[in-house]
């Protein structure tokens, strides 16, 4: 009888509660390392989303200028969402959307600003001798903002 029960014992494959227990534990420990990297991932991904969205906006302001003589006095967030209807410019804390649009140097230049929903500004400034700057804030390394410029 006793024979009979060791060789069943022996038969039966399995793993033992030790091996299980390493096999948690190194589980755990790639778990650890990984889901930092994921969750920056969405932060990167609503500011590429905002810049994107000053970029699209830059163009759209440059539309309206040709339409107006080359003057910027119809750059609003209005007059860029009836250009460009996928420019958001409702206030949401779920995606990136146009905060500002407006005229500047006599109707010569133009500044846009997109707002992502971690709280960092993307804008783009034309300035009326036609240069274009890229700036972004808070600075803060890790971000999509890290030099002040983008």
């Amino acid at each position: 009888m006793f024979t009979r029960l060791r060789q069943r014992s022996s038969d039966e494959g399995g793993f033992t509660l030790i091996e299980l227990l390493v096999v948690i534990l190194i589980i755990g420990i790639l778990a650890a390392i990984a889901i930092p990297s994921f969750l920056s991932q969405k932060s990167k991904a609503t500011a590429s989303q905002a810049k994107e969205l000053a970029r699209t906006a830059q163009t759209t302001a440059e539309t309206v200028a040709t339409d107006n003589n080359g003057l910027y006095t119809e750059v609003t967030p209005a007059k860029l969402k009836e250009y460009e209807p996928s420019i958001v410019t409702a206030v949401t804390t779920k995606e990136a959307y146009l905060s500002a649009a407006a005229a500047q140097e006599e109707n010569k230049g133009f500044k846009v600003t997109a707002k992502g929903s971690e709280g960092a500004t993307y804008s783009v400034e034309r300035n009326k001798e036609g240069e274009i700057t890229r700036a972004c804030a808070p600075v803060k390394a890790g971000t999509g903002c890290p030099t002040g410029e983008w």
